[in-house]
């Protein structure tokens, strides 16, 4: 099979599971919670994991919502974005492929919930009581897990190459000769 093609299927095989993951669990808890409802899944879990059905209009946390329309345009444009940059990826590049497939399935999947619904459904209730309390879905967690592998891949692509020596720092003796003499 011709590496081009090959690298094409690996991005639109992750995009599609990533899509497919995240639609199919948003249109479980759209069928069977209410907006507000929540489920213990794993009840010694609780309160740190449930599942709370949500909606978000902005981004993550909940912030800009009156801004709905440009996070949809901004996941387009960084869809556009990673297609673009994606052949540009060396061979090499396997975990880098996989993870902007995962960012991009996860942007397609939050900008289809806007579409469809006008907001972002979220359900993935993460909880410290009286620290921090946050909603998410599929395709934010894959997103956000996109993002860290590229992080890793680069770390490990620049660890890897060769560092160029540093020149020999120079004494004032072989400079010039000792500064103190005369």
């Amino acid at each position: 099979m011709n590496p081009l093609l090959r690298r094409w299927l690996v991005l639109f095989a992750v995009v599609a599971v990533v899509l497919a993951a995240d639609q199919v669990s948003k249109q479980y808890v759209i069928t069977n919670l209410q907006l507000g409802e929540s489920v213990q899944l794993i009840p010694p879990l609780y309160p740190f994991f449930q599942l709370t059905r949500s909606e978000n209009q902005g981004a993550a946390f909940g912030f800009l919502p009156q801004a709905g329309d440009v996070f949809l345009i901004i996941a387009l444009v960084v869809v556009v974005i990673m297609l673009v940059f994606y052949p540009r990826l060396p061979e090499k590049e396997r975990l880098t492929r996989v993870a902007i497939g995962m960012v991009v399935g996860g942007a397609l999947g939050n900008a289809l919930d806007r579409i469809q619904h006008g907001v972002v459904v979220d359900f993935i209730h993460y909880s410290i009581p009286g620290l921090v309390s946050n909603v998410s879905n599929l395709a934010d967690h894959a997103i956000v897990i996109g993002v860290l592998l590229v992080v890793l891949q680069s770390w490990r692509t620049d660890a890897s190459k060769p560092q160029p020596e540093a020149p020999p720092s120079e004494t004032p003796e072989e400079v010039g000769g000792n500064p103190h003499s005369s």
